[in-house]
């Protein structure tokens, strides 16, 4: 059985451990969309062409080292911004989100441009101060001179980024089911997220 679950929300709202759980409890497939990009940027950084990298993507590249640095995100925000990229992996995506018995993708545009008809959408958001002490704590395990200032301020820049780019822009789709994690634990939300799947999904 074909069924896509599609979820959307800024960095740092809590999306991915959500998306986790939800694929883990379904036995769904999970896609991490924006680590297709991270993957597609590490690849720009050492001379290949962002298309070029496109048309080579597999599944093996998801488990490349250093992904998650800084200067891979950098370069994954960019090649974001490339119109021409979004569509080839367009296809990717659509296709990974119909495989049999089920397929969870998050990302920024899911549920308003990859998959529109998905059977289930979620918008997954925080506030900026409780998403930036979540970043702050994360990146403190691997940096003990982080800043929070610059943490808050890196967040609020990458979300005038998403929101504000012309292709594909974060939204929240008007069917999407929202999930403010803000005050609401990622416990609670992956527990209502099930009981709206489970709802629909027999």
């Amino acid at each position: 059985m074909k069924f896509t679950v599609a979820i959307d929300g800024p960095a740092a709202s809590g999306k991915g451990t959500i998306s986790k759980r939800i694929a883990n409890f379904f036995k769904f497939s999970y896609l991490d969309t924006g680590m297709i990009y991270r993957v597609i940027g590490l690849k720009t950084l050492t001379g290949l062409e962002p298309l070029d990298a496109v048309a080579g993507l597999n599944e093996n590249d998801f488990n490349l080292p250093n992904l998650r640095n800084e200067e891979v995100s950098k370069a994954a925000s960019m090649v974001a911004k490339n119109p021409a990229v979004r569509e080839a992996l367009l296809e990717y995506q659509r296709h990974f989100s119909r495989r049999e018995g089920g397929a969870v993708l998050d990302g920024r545009d899911i549920g308003t441009v990859i998959c529109p008809a998905a059977d289930i959408k979620f918008f997954v958001t925080a506030s900026e101060e409780v998403r930036a002490k979540r970043r702050f704590k994360e990146l403190s395990l691997r940096n003990n001179g982080i800043v929070f200032e610059t943490v808050l301020a890196d967040l609020k820049s990458r979300d005038q980024e998403d929101t504000d780019r012309a292709t594909s822009p974060l939204r929240m789709s008007a069917d999407a089911v929202l999930l403010d994690t803000t005050k609401l634990s990622i416990d609670a939300s992956v527990e209502t997220a099930i009981e709206v799947i489970s709802s629909v999904y027999k």
